[in-house]
């Protein structure tokens, strides 16, 4: 009887990349046929993700620092986790009196819809979006086929 064998990245083997100012990316792993994406960001104070909408279920960790939802009032800090329902809108912000890194872990089914200021979708990002994007950005970094989990 074959047994599946657990499948483990240490810390250093994905490179964290730069997606934004004051944002970094690390993908750890995707399942495109179920539309799942594994991430782990790191946050500088004062960043700020574009509002957007999930068509799935989102599950988060915060390792370190704080952030929350503008549109909602609960904080999210260091050992907090949080449940996102499919259907959730929100623009994730990290106060600028943060004194260090924001770390958090994200489980995303399904994808981030981002919307413009008029509530208009302006980009997909789902878990073949970002596989693309992840690599391309570790190639260009000098970290060819980064050992993403699925990929």
């Amino acid at each position: 009887m074959d047994i599946p064998a657990a499948l483990h990245r240490g810390e250093d083997e994905l490179p964290f990349v730069t997606i934004d100012e004051g944002i970094e990316l690390q993908l750890l792993q995707v399942d495109i046929p179920n539309g799942l994406w594994v991430i782990r960001n790191r946050f500088q104070p004062g960043s700020r993700v574009q509002k957007h909408k999930h068509t799935g279920q989102v599950f988060a960790f915060t390792q370190s620092g704080s952030w929350k939802y503008e549109e909602y009032p609960e904080v999210n800090t260091a050992g907090s986790y949080l449940f996102e329902p499919a259907g959730s809108e929100h623009t994730l912000i990290v106060p600028e009196t943060n004194t260090g890194v924001t770390d958090v872990w994200f489980a995303i089914y399904g994808a981030n819809l981002n919307l413009d200021a008029e509530g208009n979708v302006d980009l997909v990002i789902d878990a073949t979006m970002v596989l693309d994007f992840y690599v391309a950005l570790c190639e260009a970094a000098g970290h060819p086929n980064p050992p993403v989990i699925g990929a």
